[in-house]
């Protein structure tokens, strides 16, 4: 989680900062700030709250100089006050600093620092770095050595930005965090995530762990920790500014919810041939998985719920496959040998506990593959095999498109994967790729006639919220009761349908409104168990397409266009999305920033 900015060149640093801070937000907003240096000393602007409070406190004033870094944060040691916000610095404010990460060891580091005469100011893990960092300058060593050997010190997953007075460049390296170099001819930009620097270039160079890096107004250098030169790819990333903005939409997650035809249409582009019935990747060739006896998909959160989604269509297609949550991987994760296949399934590519279970399975010998939408991320680099779901940005913490994208994929990749391995796929690949050809315009199509918001309003303020769903419509169940809590507050769970009379059903009341999701698998033992909460006084919301039986019980009908049972679900998520949207904005939630979360997990 947080955000990292930072800026050398020509120009005044406080413009870039601050964009970059704005477009970074969805990393953090707890609490944000700035340096920046002049030749004078190093000023710095920070408080808690939102990156626009930060910009209405600096109105009337100037902060001048053309380097400077800048911050916003997403809590973990320290409670979100204007102490604990970033930059921190030491204590003759000499040193400027800026985290994303934890440093496990600071509550060692820091003893010894205060045994040496520095004191502190606020409860983070963070302020340790300048102060350590001043404890080498102090001692008669230059900026650049003084923030090696603090680095070198570090235990914990990290990337950090420093600067010192006087010295007119930055200082950065990571360990388990993101960092992107960003180059705009003599500007050039340091960012935990592309959309920062965005509407200044989309040039770079992707750092990796290891990797230090220092930033000045004719150029940079990375070497590796004990300073030997190393070489990046600089390369560019297939973004537009205007992909990152929120447009005609009041929030990014509608937005994005809306974009899906076009992210849906730009993942399948080239993967399949809808007259042949057949699938067929630019990557992953069939000898990759010639040799694979099971899969074992690892995830967290939404990326979680579809690979959920891609176990069950890789066992129908003849595959042995299982899904676990990534933080759970070190602990109970399947036996792992070198013809297991572990898909990290990551968003952002840099999810911490995925990356756990990414190491851990190669360590293990497996063959990894990395189903991300993130080129350069640290999944990609460092699995044997990428898969990019190419659904463009995602800034709303609340995934959607991306995990559409996602479960089309993997189910995709299933057929490859069953027919390399087994010689055969159970799936019937003809019929669902007829159907995925369809799919972008019908998602246009629902998105015309949804009722999602009328559901929305209908059901506002009820007790709870249940989402049922049977076979593939288990993991959908699952991804729209965790969309309703995330961003609407309001207590939502998601079951296996018959699982709803081995406990949950005492929880079922006229005030729980359960949402039934019927594929077109098993329909008929859903609406039994869908009837069983109808008796119990629940209304009934079904999903499923017009003329369905369901609706002989629904109380409310989301209608979603007749396709194969293995895509249904997809579209059943769409409306899930939808009515979290509308419920979360009648409620007048902060729908692109809820509370307690961030975009990407970078720290287990």
């Amino acid at each position: 989680m947080c955000g990292i900015i930072g800026h050398v060149g020509d120009g005044e640093a406080i413009e870039p900062l601050l964009t970059g801070l704005e477009n970074l937000e969805y990393r953090g907003y707890d609490s944000a700030g700035i340096a920046v240096q002049n030749g004078a000393g190093i000023e710095i602007a920070k408080r808690s709250g939102t990156v626009d409070e930060l910009v209405e406190s600096l109105e009337g004033t100037h902060l001048g100089g053309s380097l400077g870094i800048g911050h916003t944060r997403w809590s973990t040691h320290g409670p979100p006050t204007d102490e604990n916000a970033h930059p921190h610095t030491d204590s003759t404010a000499d040193v400027a600093v800026v985290h994303n990460g934890i440093i496990e060891n600071y509550g060692a580091l820091k003893e010894r620092l205060q045994e040496a005469g520095h004191e502190f100011t606020s409860d983070t893990d963070t302020e340790v770095v300048p102060h350590l960092i001043q404890y080498y300058i102090d001692r008669g060593h230059d900026g650049e050595t003084a923030f090696r050997n603090a680095i070198e010190e570090l235990a914990g997953s990290y990337a950090i930005a420093a600067m010192c007075d006087g010295d007119d460049c930055l200082y950065a390296a990571r360990d388990g965090s993101p960092l992107v170099v960003g180059i705009d001819g003599d500007d050039y930009y340091l960012a935990s995530d592309v959309p920062a620097f965005l509407e200044y270039t989309d040039d770079l160079i992707y750092i990796e762990d290891g990797d230090v890096v220092v930033l000045e107004p004719d150029g940079i250098s990375i070497t590796d920790a004990n300073g030997a030169p190393v070489r990046r790819r600089r390369e560019t990333v297939d973004w537009d500014a205007e992909e990152t903005g929120k447009g005609e939409f009041d929030h990014y997650m509608l937005k994005e919810i809306t974009e899906q035809p076009t992210s849906i249409a730009q993942t399948i582009e080239g993967r399949y041939d809808p007259r042949r019935g057949s699938v067929s990747f630019d990557a992953c060739e069939p000898e990759t998985f010639a040799d694979i006896d099971r899969v074992v998909l690892a995830a967290c959160g939404t990326s979680y719920h579809a690979a959920l989604y891609g176990a069950i269509v890789l066992r129908r297609a003849g595959v042995d496959a299982d899904a676990i949550l990534a933080n759970e991987f070190g602990v109970s994760a399947p036996p792992i040998d070198d013809r297991t296949l572990v898909v990290a399934v990551t968003q952002s590519g840099e999810t911490a506990d995925t990356l756990g279970a990414l190491r851990a399975a190669s360590r293990a010998g497996a063959t990894t593959l990395a189903v991300t939408n993130v080129i350069g991320s640290s999944a990609a680099r460092e699995a044997d095999e990428q898969l990019f779901i190419r659904a463009g940005p995602e800034i709303g913490v609340a995934a959607t498109k991306t995990f559409s994208s996602q479960a089309i994929v993997l189910t995709l990749l299933a057929d490859r994967i069953a027919t390399a391995s087994t010689g055969t796929s159970t799936l019937p690949i003809g019929d669902i790729c007829a159907d995925v050809d369809r799919l972008p315009s019908l998602v246009e199509e629902l998105l015309d006639g949804s009722a999602a918001e009328s559901v929305a309003r209908r059901y506002r303020g009820e007790r709870a919220f249940f989402f049922i769903g049977r076979g593939l419509g288990y993991p959908v169940a699952l991804e729209g009761a965790l969309k309703f809590k995330e961003i609407t507050y309001e207590h939502a769970e998601g079951f296996a349908a018959g699982e709803l009379k081995h406990g949950p059903l005492a929880l079922v009341t006229p005030e729980t409104p359960v949402v039934a999701i019927f594929t077109g698998t098993e329909d008929e033992k859903t609406l039994k168990n869908a009837e069983e909460a109808a008796t119990r006084g629940a209304p009934i919301v079904a999903v499923c397409p017009d003329g369905h039986d369901a609706l002989s019980i629904a109380d409310a009908h989301l209608s979603i266009p007749d396709v194969h049972p293995m895509l249904s679900g997809l579209l059943a998520t769409v409306q899930l999305q939808l009515v979290s949207y509308h419920a979360a904005n009648l409620l007048d939630r902060e729908i692109d920033k809820p509370r307690n979360l961030a975009k990407s997990v970078t720290v287990e």
